[in-house]
């Protein structure tokens, strides 16, 4: 189950077409779907969770916290609407598009892909553009 929760005034539009989306790329990926919690916040919000949980004094836009049990998917994904939107602006891109893209980058991590090496986000960034096209 797919759940969206708030620690800021910020709401999702449409949260169905985006659980049924999620939920797609789960299948793709050959998972079976869990217990998985979006919590949408602001930066301060998830940097006191960068510091505490992670020892990391940076603003970060997505910070996820696996739970998996084998194929099947479960876990805490927190994203800052505040760095989506300045990301979006940054890269020049709208802010929906910026937040499929950290949302479903939460998912690809669960699934087993790493970003570390410019190989590895080569392919995330690959798997994060095919699925935004792959919306609802």
């Amino acid at each position: 189950m797919i759940s969206f929760n708030y620690e800021t005034d910020f709401e999702l539009p449409y949260e169905q077409e985006f659980t049924s989306w999620i939920s797609n790329v789960i299948k793709s990926e050959s998972h079976k779907e869990g217990e998985i919690n979006y919590i949408f916040c602001d930066d301060s919000y998830l940097l006191d969770i960068n510091v505490k949980y992670l020892n990391h004094d940076t603003l970060t836009d997505i910070i996820s916290f696996d739970y998996s049990v084998g194929k099947e998917l479960h876990g805490d994904i927190y994203i800052s609407v505040e760095r989506v939107r300045d990301n979006a602006k940054d890269f020049k891109v709208q802010f929906i598009e910026e937040l499929r893209r950290v949302m479903v980058h939460g998912i690809l991590h669960y699934c087993g892909y790493k970003d570390k090496s410019k190989e590895d986000k080569s392919v995330m960034r690959s798997k994060e553009d095919f699925y935004i096209k792959q919306r609802s």
